[in-house]
């Protein structure tokens, strides 16, 4: 028996009276031992400390807040049933219906997963709605869902093996990187018939979407981005030398440790039998010593509030992955044939372990790294990544911080916001969508612009039209003849080291200038051109001009302002579009050509045709 099993034992074994002594006991402890300073700031606790440290689940976390929560169960192929949770609606919106098919409001997918020995309680678990960056997404007009690792708090039961039995805990990231994140993934554009989503990870979180996306190419088109905080692919070790050396000499010392289930099980004692104020020195203490952390950025008050729900069961084999992939200095799969150092088995000559081919990920990748995070190198991490990558440094955050930081929603969320807006090539304020045939003003859009008018004229004279999709391309509109033509080739993306707005390769360059809720200067990327010609956008009297190939267009209420008309944003369902796409015919795509040539010949005459660029 390990010496984790005996604390196992002992901590079932304890009753109520028992650990009600000890907490009691190492309470008048710090209260002796503490400054009559701080024995009068405990005495009147904020109440949100207090609330949100004894909520019991996340449902109840959100209801703090006024936000209703969804609770979801998906099948792993391998058997494991996975909590997920989903944040859909504004405060006054419960009773409304989101991406459930025609008559719902559509919003734009997030997708956000914790790190290791954590679970989804993590993001909601701040003692201030505007530091909640889910809450946030929501009020931006996203819906948002929360994963679960197998075995955690809302993922521990299986269809094929028991939470008691050894085989049950016998995974490591290799699972949840071929079941847990492409299964969640697969519900979640499932329940809300989106063709894709946007993908949020903190610490082990992204290392999970590297090692899913880099196996699973098909997987890269369901992700409009991915947006990596605190990234996690090869840490350089611990701080402390001699734990460090003891796990590299043999990473699977661990299994000594703690035996081949539950790791750090014994982590609900402790915040059972001890005083709140010691439980978060005792964790402040262990960071430091494994991490070099000093948790400065974190206040007394949200520590307090967090590091109950800080802790989630995961297998030891999970841990002792991690420690392979430190001792090798390569992101790679599970070694089930570990060697000693020395062996000649472990030769590369010899046997050599699969690495994750992180590489090979098309989908837009955006780090978001702290300058004092000792997990993260991110000069090695860039080298072991696609060239699209961009990289983001919050000067002086270390790795929790950007969890719980008093200042992480002014140093973090604009990043996460400006790379949503810049690679999903949406923003959601002011806009309208489609909705049995009317147009409705809300938070969320799509991609895609249907503009109506008459071939024989200009190839700017028309109005965006609303109406019904069809599959063919083309659009049912209650007025004149309606085409849906777009392009979709990539984007090329920024610099590796600055987030900015990509630039787009189409002749069509579109930015939305928005003002709302005090975001400005809002940057859209659209990779297309949305007219019968080559991307010139106007309106046009007798003859056209040449002058530019931009066009502009300005956002609002009112829709779009092309030249000297006015139009409305028609928004077509993405499950729609996607099926559009598949069917598009090769005479679809020459009868595009036809009609840019047209258009080059129209714009050679003379006009007072506007230009702008949007």
């Amino acid at each position: 028996m390990s010496p984790n099993d005996v604390l196992i034992t002992l901590t079932e074994a304890a009753s109520q009276p028992i650990i009600r002594f000890c907490y009691n006991r190492s309470r008048n402890v710090f209260n002796i031992l503490s400054s009559s300073q701080g024995k009068q700031v405990r005495s009147k606790p904020p109440t949100i400390v207090s609330s949100v440290a004894n909520a019991s689940d996340f449902v109840d976390l959100c209801s703090l807040f006024g936000y209703y929560a969804e609770e979801h169960v998906v099948q792993t192929g391998d058997g494991y049933l996975l909590g997920l949770h989903r944040l859909g609606w504004k405060k006054g919106e419960e009773g409304l219906r989101v991406n459930t098919g025609r008559g719902s409001i559509l919003k734009p997918v997030v997708y956000m997963h914790h790190g290791l020995l954590m679970n989804s309680e993590v993001w909601v678990c701040l003692t201030e709605k505007e530091r909640c960056l889910p809450f946030m997404l929501v009020e931006k007009g996203y819906d948002v869902w929360l994963g679960n690792n197998r075995g955690n708090k809302y993922s521990k039961k299986s269809t094929r093996s028991s939470p008691t039995s050894t085989a049950f805990w016998d995974f490591s990231m290799d699972q949840f990187a071929f079941h847990d994140i492409p299964d969640s993934i697969e519900y979640i554009l499932t329940t809300t018939s989106q063709p894709s989503l946007s993908y949020i990870g903190f610490s082990q979180g992204t290392a999970q979407a590297f090692a899913t996306l880099s196996i699973h190419p098909n997987l890269n088109d369901k992700l409009d981005v991915f947006i990596a905080l605190a990234p996690a692919m090869s840490p350089a070790g611990l701080h402390n030398g001699i734990v460090d050396a003891l796990i590299k000499a043999s990473p699977d010392v661990l299994f000594l440790a703690f035996g081949r289930r539950i790791i750090l099980s014994s982590a609900t004692m402790w915040q059972a039998i001890l005083y709140p104020p010691i439980f978060v020195r005792l964790i402040d203490m262990c960071l430091r010593f494994l991490f070099n952390w000093t948790s400065k950025n974190i206040s007394a008050h949200q520590k307090l509030a967090a590091y109950p729900h800080l802790y989630s069961f995961t297998s030891t084999k999970s841990v002792v992955h991690w420690f392979q992939i430190i001792r090798n200095k390569c992101f790679q799969m599970y070694d089930d044939d570990t060697q000693a150092p020395l062996s000649l088995g472990a030769s590369e000559r010899y046997y050599k372990v699969a690495k994750f081919p992180t590489r090979n990920i098309k989908t837009p990748i955006v780090l978001v790294y702290g300058g004092s995070d000792s997990l993260v190198d991110i000069d090695v991490m860039l080298r072991e990544l696609p060239k699209h990558t961009v990289a983001k440094e919050i000067p002086h955050f270390e790795h929790l911080d950007f969890l719980w930081a008093d200042h992480v929603d002014s140093l973090v969320f604009p990043q996460v916001f400006d790379a949503l807006v810049a690679y999903a090539g949406r923003d959601h304020h002011q806009q309208k969508y489609l909705t049995d045939g009317r147009d409705v003003d809300g938070d969320v859009g799509s991609r895609y612009l249907a503009f109506s008018g008459d071939e024989s004229s200009s190839p700017m004279r028309g109005e965006v039209s609303d109406g019904e999709a069809r599959a063919d391309g083309s659009i049912k509109s209650r007025g004149a003849s309606t085409e849906l033509v777009h392009h979709t080739s990539p984007a090329k993306l920024p610099s590796r080291r600055e987030l900015t707005t990509p630039a787009s390769p189409s002749p069509m360059r579109i930015k939305a200038e928005q003002n709302h809720d005090g975001v400005q200067g809002a940057k859209k990327r659209w990779s297309g051109s949305w007219m019968k010609g080559d991307g010139r956008l106007g309106r046009s009297g007798s003859t056209s001009s040449s002058r530019s190939t931009d066009s502009l267009a300005k956002f609002g209420q009112e829709g779009i302002s092309i030249g000297a008309s006015k139009a409305t944003v028609g928004w077509i369902s993405n499950s729609t579009l996607a099926e559009m796409d598949q069917k598009q015919s090769s005479n679809r795509r020459k009868e595009w050509k036809d009609n840019a040539t047209r258009a080059r010949q129209l714009s050679s005459r003379d006009s007072d045709m506007e230009h702008c660029e949007l």
